[in-house]
């Protein structure tokens, strides 16, 4: 199973959804998906995006775990 922990580097880098939906240029809802691990992909395009933001690697982002 894929996971994104982006409620982690969200507390981390101490911002809310909100602000990093602005930042990215995505809506709330959309950031919402991948925070609660819903999204089916992501786009290179994206993740960049909050990579870039968080100031993060995608490797802290996306995660691979055993079910």
């Amino acid at each position: 199973m894929i996971k994104i922990n982006l409620d982690l580097l969200l507390v981390k880098r101490n911002m809310t959804v909100t602000e990093l939906a602005e930042k990215v240029g995505m809506t709330q809802a959309n950031i919402s998906i991948l925070k609660n691990n819903k999204a089916k992909a992501i786009r290179f395009s994206t993740l960049e995006k909050i990579c870039r933001v968080l100031d993060c690697q995608p490797g802290d982002l996306i995660e691979y775990v055993e079910k």
